[in-house]
C-alpha cells in the first residue's frame, strides 16, 4: 500500500472528522481590535438569533391570534416581522462607529440583547493562538469529543441489532453487545495514548490512525493497516447501496401497500433503485472535495438520530401494541431455522454487533481537537466512557425493543418490519433519513480510495498528460471552472459501477454488514490499538500486561473469525435460492 496512504485515509466511518487546521501567520489569528479572529458565518449567526428568539413568548401566540382573528392576527404578526427585520438592518450598522469597515472602531459594548451570547475572547498574546505543532489553537472539550464519537458511532448498523438479538437471545444478545462495548471502550483507552508518540504531553503528534501506525509501528504493519483500511471502505461503500435500495424499496412499497389497503402484494426488484443510488454517487463523486464539505457531518448525525429514534420509537409502539414481549431466552429456535443455519446466524450476529462499535479509525482525529491542558489523552479516556455508554444504553433498546416487537421474525434491517404502511408516513420519512445520509457516507467512504489512486498513478505517470493533465469546463452559474481529469472521471465512474454491480450480484444487508464488521473489528479495533500500546509504553515481553493484552487480542481474532465464517456462510446459503438481477420481493 506504501507510505503515501497515511494521508490520504483519514475519513475512515460513516462520519467526516477532517479537523487539521493549516499553520497560519500570528496577524491573521486576530482581528483589528486585538481580539482573537472571529469565525462566524451567516449560518452560525443565523442560528444564534433563532435560538434568541424563539423562547417561551411563542405559547402565547395561539391566544393572541384568537384575539385577533384569522385576518388581523397573521397580518398583525407579519408587520411585527417586517418593524423587527428593517430595525435590526439599522441596528446592524451600528455595530462599528464610523467608518462601517474601519480598523481603528474596537467594539467595546456587544453585551446588548436579552439574550446573553458572551463571545468575545480576551487578548491573549500571539503564542496563545498556536498549539505546540504550529496549528491553530485546539478547542475541543470532553463534551465536544463525546458529541463526535456518539455521531460516528451510531449509523447504519443499528439497524440489523434487533436481527442479531433474535438470534442470539434474551440472555447472550445483551450480554454480547455489553461485551462488546467494553472491549471496544478499553482499546480506545489504549489507542488514546498513542495520539502522541513518546511523552504522553510533549510527544509528537499523530493526526490521524493511519499517522499512529507509522510512526510507531512502521513498515510492515502500516502496510497491511492500510490494506484493511482500503479493503473495509470498499466493502462499506457495497453495504451502503444495499441499505439504501432496500430503505427507496420500502418507501415505494409502503405507499403501494396504503393505496392498495394491503390487498396488492407490491412485489418489486431493487435492482433499479440500485442503479438509481448508484446514478447519483456517480455524479457526486466528481464533486471536489464533496467529503469536506463543512454541513455533511451535521445532515449525517440529524438523519442517523433521525431514523435510530423513529425505529426506537415504533419498537416501543409495537410492544406496546402486543401487550407481551416477545423473543426466547436461546434466541431463534430450530424449526424456525435449521441447526446448520442457527449456529451461522449466531456467528454473523457477532459480525453485525461488531459492525455497530466500529469508530477506533476515527478517535485519534477526534482527539487530534481537544484543546490541552489537561493532556489530550485524559480528556479522551472520559469521552470514550461518557460516549460508549450512552451509545451502549440507545443500542440496548433498540436491539431489545425490536425483538421484543417481532421475537425471532426480528427483520434484517428495522425499519422494513413493521407493516409497510402504518404508520406509513412515519416509515417514509425514516427510510428517507437513512437514504439521505448514505448518500452522504458513501462519499466519506469512498473518497480515501479515490485520493490514494489518484496520488498513487500522479507520482507513478507524472508525464503521462492523459492522467495528470487537469481539465478545465466552464458550467453556467459558477464563477470558477470544473477541473478534472481523465483518470480520474474514468477511475471514480468504474469504482462506483463496481460496488453497485456487486450490491445487485449480493444484496444481502445483514451478511455484508456481518463481513465488514468481521474484517475491522479485529484489526483495526484491537490488534494495532494493543500493539501500539505494548510498543509505545514500552510493555515487558511475558509480563502480566502483556499476557493479558495478547489473551484479549487473540480473543477477539478467535470471535472475529466466528463471524467473518457465519457471513461468508450467510451469503452462500442466500446465493442458493437467489437470481441475480431477477429476484423481486
Amino acid at each position: 500500500m506504501g507510505a503515501t496512504a497515511a494521508a490520504n485515509n483519514h475519513h475512515q466511518h460513516h462520519q467526516v472528522f477532517d479537523m487539521a487546521v493549516p499553520q497560519q501567520p500570528a496577524f491573521k489569528c486576530f482581528d483589528d481590535d486585538g481580539r482573537l479572529k472571529r469565525t462566524g458565518t451567516v449560518w452560525t449567526a443565523s442560528a444564534h438569533i433563532i435560538t434568541a428568539v424563539i423562547g417561551s413568548g411563542v405559547l402565547s401566540l395561539a391566544w393572541a391570534i384568537a384575539q385577533l382573528g384569522w385576518v388581523a392576527g397573521p397580518a398583525v404578526m407579519l408587520l411585527f416581522s417586517l418593524v423587527t427585520l428593517y430595525s435590526s438592518t439599522l441596528l446592524s450598522d451600528c455595530y462599528r462607529t464610523g467608518d462601517a469597515m474601519g480598523a481603528t472602531a474596537a467594539a467595546n459594548n456587544h453585551h446588548q440583547h436579552h439574550q446573553v451570547f458572551d463571545m468575545a475572547v480576551p487578548q491573549q498574546p500571539a503564542f496563545k493562538c498556536f498549539d505546540d505543532d504550529g496549528r491553530l489553537k485546539r478547542t475541543g472539550t470532553v463534551w465536544t469529543a463525546s458529541a463526535h464519537i456518539i455521531t460516528a458511532v451510531i449509523g447504519s448498523g443499528v439497524l440489523s441489532l434487533a436481527w442479531a438479538i433474535a438470534q442470539l437471545g434474551w440472555v447472550a444478545g445483551p450480554a454480547v453487545m455489553l461485551l462488546f462495548s467494553l472491549v471496544t471502550l478499553y482499546s480506545s483507552t489504549l489507542l488514546s495514548d498513542c495520539y502522541r508518540t513518546g511523552d504522553a504531553v510533549s510527544g509528537k503528534r499523530n493526526y490521524t490512525y493511519m499517522d499512529a501506525v507509522r510512526s510507531i509501528l512502521g513498515g510492515f504493519k502500516f502496510k497491511i493497516c492500510g490494506l484493511i483500511q482500503y479493503l473495509n471502505l470498499f466493502g462499506v461503500a457495497i453495504g451502503y447501496t444495499i441499505a439504501a435500495s432496500i430503505s427507496m424499496m420500502a418507501i415505494k412499497r409502503s405507499n403501494c401497500f396504503h393505496k392498495s389497503g394491503g390487498k396488492d402484494p407490491c412485489h418489486m426488484s431493487s435492482n433499479p433503485y440500485m442503479i438509481i443510488f448508484g446514478v447519483t454517487e456517480i455524479l457526486l463523486s466528481q464533486v471536489p472535495d464533496f467529503d469536506q464539505i463543512w454541513w455533511i457531518s451535521i445532515v449525517a448525525a440529524v438523519m442517523s438520530f433521525t431514523y435510530s429514534a423513529i425505529g426506537l420509537s415504533l419498537g416501543i409502539v409495537q410492544v406496546a401494541a402486543n401487550g407481551v414481549f416477545k423473543g426466547s431466552l436461546t434466541g431463534i429456535s430450530i424449526g424456525a431455522v435449521t441447526q446448520t443455519q442457527k449456529i451461522w446466524r449466531t456467528f454473523q450476529a457477532l459480525g453485525d454487533i461488531a459492525f455497530a462499535y466500529s469508530y477506533s479509525v476515527v478517535l485519534i482525529e477526534i482527539q487530534d481537537t481537544v484543546r490541552s491542558p489537561p493532556s489530550e489523552s485524559k480528556t479522551m479516556k472520559k469521552a470514550t466512557k461518557l460516549s460508549i455508554a450512552i451509545t451502549t444504553i440507545f443500542y440496548m433498546l433498540c436491539g431489545s425493543m425490536g425483538y421484543a416487537a417481532f421475537g425471532d421474525a426480528a427483520p434484517g434491517n428495522l425499519l422494513t418490519g413493521f407493516g409497510f404502511y402504518n404508520p406509513f408516513w412515519l416509515l417514509d420519512i425514516a427510510n428517507a433519513a437513512i437514504v439521505v445520509h448514505l448518500i452522504g457516507a458513501y462519499q466519506v467512504f469512498s473518497q480515501p480510495i479515490f485520493a490514494f489512486a489518484e496520488k498513487s498513478v500522479s507520482e507513478r505517470f507524472p508525464d503521462n498528460d492523459l492522467l495528470t493533465k487537469e481539465l478545465e469546463f466552464k458550467i453556467p452559474g459558477f464563477r470558477s471552472p470544473y477541473k478534472t481529469n481523465v483518470f480520474r472521471v474514468v477511475f471514480r465512474c468504474c469504482f462506483v459501477v463496481l460496488t453497485t454491480v456487486i450490491s445487485m450480484l449480493m444484496p444481502f444487508f445483514n451478511d455484508v454488514v456481518g463481513i465488514l464488521g468481521a474484517l475491522g473489528f479485529w484489526p483495526l479495533t484491537v490488534y494495532f490499538p494493543v500493539e501500539m500500546y505494548i510498543k509505545q509504553r514500552k510493555v515487558e515481553k511475558w509480563s502480566t500486561r502483556w499476557v493479558c493484552l495478547q489473551m484479549l487480542s487473540v480473543s477477539c481474532l478467535v470471535i472475529s473469525v466466528f463471524a467473518g465464517v457465519g457471513s461468508i456462510a450467510g451469503v452462500m446459503l442466500d446465493l442458493k435460492v437467489y437470481k441475480p438481477f431477477q429476484t423481486t420481493y
